[in-house]
């Protein structure tokens, strides 16, 4: 089930930010994120905030969803007010499974984030999905309203491993459903891949990245599987029914998939994520990375602007329920110091092959990466023009290099 929020501060309830939150605005970018909280089942390994039909309950359904997340955005407009960002550069829409919606939801959401604050020029507009969740009809919808980039969760090529991890689709549909998206026109193709199941062989990560290669796409993601508590995989980790994963074979993993990447023309540009060119990394993640200002809709997203961070209510019908009370969906908030601010700019441009400026680490914090340079961990070429950037072993370890540049 989906994990818990965190605690926070109350939200006023018409959602108002404080003045210093709104002066600069989108000053260092802006975009907005979508949560779709819908899946037609439950991954054993997954505890995002997304529900099933039967988990729904009353109040809320897939029909109505983009008017909900519409009155969302008006709401959102009315408390930036005078200050809205000069333009939205990214938007993204996660899940859940967004292409559960009618590909006509989706273009209408993404037309009424355009009316209200206006898509930059070239903007990038992502959709997630699930390769059984699409069509070429459907995604050709898509990309004529307007989305650029489709993220697509292949996770593996094995269908021993798919079913491990209670996947839908099989082994061929991921790849077969980026080809479709190319085929529709979309700029920038993605496939999400996990390694570190169990059961899984080298020889099945192997086959998975030759299928990635393989279908032509310009992007892709690769994580280790993390087992979440209260999820169907982990208990049937805790029954002994599966072993857990390890960091040894997940380490030969990612070694694995740098190689293989690496040979094809892929380029990492942050820990998890790999791009075929500069024009092909996703740029709504990078806002993320970077500190930049995005507003999230739908229950469960968080929102950062100004250095205010705030997340809506989890369920469904309590979010539905709130904006047509009209009032904010918004659960909790937490201001952040200059300390946060800074320990989450450290932890996260770390993770970026552009690297951290050694100028913005104290004294403990520099030493802390001279003995990581001395270590091989931070690329000495790099350290020499004053920027820390992890070498391929310092991105096996990239948490250690973290804490040893941080108080």
């Amino acid at each position: 089930m989906p994990g818990v929020l965190p605690e926070g501060e109350p939200v006023p309830r018409d959602g108002s930010l404080p003045d210093t939150a709104r002066s600069a605005v989108g000053a260092r970018g802006f975009g907005v994120y979508v949560h779709v909280p819908f899946c037609a089942s439950r991954c054993g390994y997954c505890d995002f905030n997304t529900y099933t039909a039967a988990e729904l309950g009353g109040g809320a359904s897939r029909e109505t969803y983009a008017d909900t997340v519409l009155a969302e955005l008006a709401l959102a407009a009315r408390v930036l007010g005078d200050s809205p960002p000069p333009r939205v550069d990214t938007v993204f829409v996660g899940g859940g499974t967004p292409t559960l919606l009618p590909a006509d939801d989706l273009a209408r959401i993404l037309d009424g984030i355009d009316r209200t604050w206006g898509l930059a020029a070239g903007a990038e507009v992502t959709t997630e999905a699930n390769p059984e969740s699409v069509t070429p009809e459907s995604l050709r919808t898509l990309r004529a309203a307007g989305y650029t980039r489709i993220s697509l969760g292949m996770q593996s090529a094995a269908p021993g491993v798919l079913a491990v991890l209670d996947r839908r689709h099989g082994p061929g549909r991921a790849t077969a459903a980026a080809r479709e998206a190319r085929d529709a026109g979309f700029d920038h193709v993605n496939l999400d891949l996990i390694y570190g199941t169990p059961g899984e062989t080298a020889d099945d990560f192997a086959a998975s990245l030759a299928q990635v290669v393989d279908a032509g796409v310009d992007h892709v993601s690769a994580y280790a599987l993390i087992v979440e508590d209260g999820t169907r995989l982990a208990a049937r980790m805790r029954r002994g029914e599966l072993p857990y994963p390890s960091d040894d074979v997940a380490a030969d993993r990612y070694l694995a998939a740098e190689a293989a990447l690496g040979a094809a023309g892929f380029s990492w540009y942050e820990v998890s994520n790999w791009a075929r060119s500069e024009a092909a990394a996703c740029r709504h993640n990078l806002l993320y990375w970077t500190g930049a200002d995005w507003w999230g809709l739908g229950p469960g997203a968080h929102s950062h602007v100004g250095g205010v961070r705030w997340w809506n209510v989890k369920h469904p019908s309590a979010y539905a329920e709130r904006l047509a009370a009209g009032a904010s969906p918004a659960l909790a908030r937490e201001r952040l110091t200059g300390d946060e601010q800074h320990m989450e700019d450290v932890m996260l441009r770390l993770r970026l092959a552009s690297g951290l400026p050694l100028e913005v680490l104290d004294d403990a914090g520099r030493a802390g990466a001279e003995r990581a340079r001395a270590g091989g961990l931070l690329d000495p070429g790099a350290y020499a023009e004053g920027r820390a950037v992890l070498t391929l072993r310092g991105r096996l370890l990239a948490d250690a290099v973290v804490r040893d540049l941080l108080p």
